[in-house]
Parts: C-alpha cells; structure tokens; sequence
C-alpha cells in the first residue's frame, strides 16, 4: 500500500500518466474523482495527505475537516476557489503554478486583440452566411499610434508587453496599485490610476486576479469612460467584469468590441445577452492551453504536493507556515 494518498479533486485532464510519474518518487499515485457535495467531498478527501484541484470548490467547511492534509495543490494561477485562510489556521499548505501559461494567455489575448481590430471572426461568420464586402458597420483602425492600457501587471501582461513592443504603438499604460511606479516604467509603460487609463486607452486588457477588491472591477460606470471605439479583451478572471454592463455598452455602441475567454458562470449560459451580440468574441477558457503548458502544469501541480511529502515547502506557495509550527502537519 502507498504511504501517501494523493487525491484529484475533478477530473479535467483524463490522464495522469505525469503526474504520477513525479509522484513515483514517494512510491505513490494520484486518486481520481469528480467530487459532488460538500458532503461527499469530505467524505472522499478526509484521510487524503495531498489534494490536487482544478475548479472544485474547497471552502473552510471542507477544508477543517482534513484530518491527514498537508498540500492544497492547484491547477493553474488562481486560487479563489480555496479558502486559503482556513488551510492555513489548520497547517495546511496551499499551492498553485503561476507561471505555466504566460506565454500562452498573452498569446491567446494578442489573438483575441487582433480579431477584434481587424473583424476578423465577424468577417468569418459573414461569409459562411453568404455574405460579402460587409465594410464601415464596424469600422477598422490602425494598430498604429493606439494606446494599450493593461489593468494588472503580472507576468502574463508583461508577456503581453513585450509581444506588442514592434506595433508602433503610441504608448502603454499599466494600472497596478501594488506594482511599485519605477518597475511599470523600466518595462517601457507609463502608470495610472485606473479612471485614466480607461479614458486614454484604445485598447484595455484585464489580467488582474480575481479578489474581493477587484471583483466587478470593470462596470458600468467604468466602461461608460473608454472611448466609443475601444476594445476590451479579458483573459484573466470573468467576475472581474460586469458582463450585464459590458453587454449593453457593446449593444448600443457605447463600446467598439470585446473579447472574452472567461465569464462569470462557465460555460456561458444560452441566456447570456453576450451570445446575441456580433461585436463581441467569445473562447472558452482554453487562453491557458498549449500541449506544452498542459505538461508544465501538471508538472508542477504534482511537484507542490511532492515537495510538501518530503518535508519541505511547495514550489509556489500562497500561504506561509511556519516550519513545524502550530498546526503544520508533519
């Protein structure tokens, strides 16, 4: 019997032929489920010493009733679904892999960028309904002397940064309260506070995480300062924007076209006035995904929870823990 039990939470990937190869180290391999109900999910994860999550919610019910866990792995960047303050008061480590995608969510937010400058998806879908020449409904600018706004400035939108440095653009501004003024200005970008940059920006493009502070961060009254003929890409977290809002500035005109590869409910309900809307392009989460990045983040995922079952930290930690402190399982 293994030493250790390592649990996935729900399924997304269907093989785990990497993850267990890292855990052979210990002598272990990963459990498989698609947990249901609070109910369940304790009942599954109770005597788990590691868990590996991708979107299942853990809340501190969940979380105070592990009684063996010492690693709270998760697939991907953010961590909202975790109550990362009860894991901590019960020693227990939350992880996460920060760095797997920023090569492929800059990539899939230039993408999203490009089409809506140039109308490309729209254009595609015109023509498979018979249609031609469809020319100043929605008109066409030069890349050319725009202004990028970046609302967040991590490493993906500093990826971004740099694969838009050759488009002749006129500037790029970054709001992030907590990114100190001198390091957003060696990157070649001028900081703002967020009313500017909205106004100024022909281009915006959210890559803040999601927390209670930045929740709804673009509403309404936010969008009603871009100019008319903005765009709005959001590849970060979709409770960021006010999709009710966004919807009507981008029904009446009020905003040029939007590009979203997350939202708030996922997938994105057959109700959402989003879909009616042809100024408006819509992916599926999938900003993160290259084979590449799939390997690295299970790569990495597994490697949290391993350095935790050896008696040391995790690669990425969200919390700290005193080594052998109060509570810190051993």
């Amino acid at each position: 019997m293994a030493k250790h039990r390592i649990v996935v939470t729900d399924d997304r990937h269907g093989s785990y032929d990497v993850e267990d190869e890292v855990f052979r180290e210990i002598g272990a391999r990963v459990e498989v489920h698609n947990l249901g109900d609070e109910a369940e999910t304790v009942e599954v994860l109770r005597d788990a010493d590691a868990v590996l999550v991708n979107l299942h919610p853990l809340p501190g019910a969940v979380i105070r009733e592990l009684s063996r866990c010492r690693v709270i792995s998760r697939y991907g960047v953010g961590y909202d679904n975790v109550d990362v303050n009860a894991a901590t008061e019960a020693g227990i480590w939350v992880a996460r892999v920060p760095d797997f995608c920023l090569e492929d969510v800059s990539d899939h937010c230039l993408a999203l960028l490009l089409s809506c400058i140039r109308h490309t998806a729209l254009r595609d879908r015109r023509i498979r309904r018979g249609e031609w020449k469809q020319i100043g409904e929605y008109p066409s600018f030069r890349i050319l002397g725009r202004t990028l706004g970046l609302v967040g400035f991590g490493t993906i939108a500093r990826a971004l940064l740099r694969k838009v440095s050759g488009f002749g653009l006129a500037g790029i501004l970054v709001f992030d309260p907590y990114v100190d003024r001198r390091e957003i200005e060696s990157a070649g970008a001028r900081a703002v506070g967020i009313r500017e940059l909205l106004k100024e920006s022909d281009y915006v493009s959210v890559h803040a995480p999601l927390t209670p502070e930045t929740r709804g961060l673009i509403g309404a009254r936010e969008l009603g300062l871009m100019k008319r003929h903005a765009i709005l890409v959001n590849t970060a977290r979709g409770p960021l924007v006010d999709e009710k809002a966004l919807a009507e500035a981008l029904r009446t005109g009020r905003l040029g076209a939007a590009a979203l590869d997350v939202f708030i409910e996922e997938p994105l309900p057959a109700a959402s006035p989003l879909r009616e809307l042809e100024n408006v392009i819509l992916t599926d989460h999938c900003g993160w995904y290259s084979e590449e990045s799939m390997v690295e983040l299970k790569t990495k995922t597994a490697r949290n929870a391993l350095e935790v079952l050896k008696g040391g930290r995790p690669l990425y930690p969200v919390n700290s823990l005193p080594a052998g402190g109060p509570g810190q399982r051993q």
